[in-house]
């Protein structure tokens, strides 16, 4: 008997009737597996692939993290898409970039029901102290700017124990909402909330997104140290971000600019 193929969780015109007037800034194309959005995306973006290029998947083999990591995706348990987005400019005017779409990730969360939603810097998504999601944000230099693949990964259910080693203890939506959101209308709501951050940071910048984002960030002004290689380089008080997303911490040389590191809070 011939096989076939489950069809995707995404439906791309039943996203695109949420969406309303702002679907046209996105062309959607969902599928029921890849190796990883972000990856395939870039491909696309170097053949001319437009602005607002939306790539979901069911299941991610060899979706990438930050420094090198893994982020596997299954079906129901996670949501996994890559957004292309297009900067005129030079690349030091996305500085902040990763930050100003961890906010927009988490207004998207808060506007769908999700209460309690924190940010960690660089590009961590929080829940209840779990990692909930993570974003991942490449960036190319094109004749015209700049362009911008922004990988997002979010936790709907827990990944099974022992199936995995984590950094950070995992999160997911089903910890605190029963039923889930929808999942259309959850990507929905965060594309929605995508755009508009986008849009203000094309204008100006994560510094006018930067008093939000420090509401949202579960260090602020909270003694952290600040690892390089998994070693402890300095620690401090944590002064948040600057107006270009470094972070800020308070040591006894003074306030210093660290521009990467995991940050985790210092131990008693």
């Amino acid at each position: 008997m011939e096989q076939t193929t489950a069809p995707c969780r995404i439906d791309p015109l039943r996203l695109r009737s949420l969406l309303g007037p702002l679907a046209d800034r996105f062309s959607i194309e969902a599928l029921p597996e890849c190796i990883s959005t972000s990856t395939q995306l870039l491909e696309r973006a170097g053949q001319g692939a437009p602005a607002g290029s939306l790539l979901v998947a069911d299941r991610q083999t060899a979706g990438r993290g930050r420094r090198g990591r893994s982020w596997l995706s299954t079906p129901d348990a996670s949501l996994t898409f890559s957004l292309l987005w297009r900067f005129e400019g030079p690349m030091a005017r996305l500085a902040g970039l990763s930050l100003a779409v961890g906010l927009a990730v988490a207004r998207g969360l808060e506007n769908s029901g999700v209460p309690g939603v924190g940010l960690k810097w660089p590009n961590d998504i929080l829940l209840e102290g779990g990692k909930l999601g993570g974003i991942l944000v490449d960036l190319e230099t094109v004749p015209d700017g700049m362009l911008a693949v922004i990988g997002i990964g979010l936790n709907l259910r827990l990944p099974p124990a022992g199936e995995e080693e984590f950094l950070h203890p995992p999160a997911a939506l089903a910890q605190l909402l029963s039923p889930l959101p929808e999942r259309h209308e959850l990507l929905a709501q965060i594309l929605t909330d995508l755009a508009a951050v986008l849009d203000r940071f094309y204008e100006g910048g994560f510094a006018v997104l930067r008093g939000d984002w420090q509401a949202h960030h579960v260090w602020q002004d909270r003694q952290v140290r600040l690892l390089d290689g998994g070693a402890v380089d300095r620690q401090g008080l944590c002064l948040g971000a600057d107006i270009d997303g470094a972070l800020l911490l308070q040591t006894s040389a003074g306030i210093e600019r660290c521009l990467s590191g995991d940050v985790s809070l210092r131990s008693a």
